[in-house]
């Protein structure tokens, strides 16, 4: 079983967290590899890192007017190469994005006490 419950997301609290259907987290599965959730007993629980990638992608699609394809080519450029300056954010991040990041950080020291 998971190690504890508060570790992992389940699709209908992220997709509540970022404000889009489950339907498009199950859809984003199909159209980026990077997306791992872990599968249970027909449930899809999501980690931090998870959550955090699915966050940029809504950005990049529904802020920044990326494509699907365009996105991958973003997601793939990045982990070639991390160091690249022109690809690095120069606007800063949205306060949707900037609470997601304090959330998963005040969960992450969380579960370092916890644990």
């Amino acid at each position: 079983m998971l190690k504890t419950e508060n570790a992992y997301r389940t699709i209908t609290e992220v997709a509540d967290l970022l404000q889009v259907p489950a339907s498009v987290l199950r859809f984003w599965e199909t159209q980026f590899h990077q997306i791992k959730p872990i599968k249970r007993m027909g449930r899809r629980y999501y980690e931090a890192e998870d959550v955090v990638l699915l966050a940029r992608i809504r950005d990049y699609l529904y802020k920044e007017g990326f494509t699907i394809k365009g996105v991958q080519k973003r997601l793939k450029a990045t982990r070639n190469n991390p160091d690249d300056p022109i690809l690095e954010k120069t606007e800063e991040a949205s306060p949707e994005t900037e609470k997601l990041i304090q959330d998963l950080t005040e969960l992450k020291t969380y579960l370092s006490e916890y644990l």
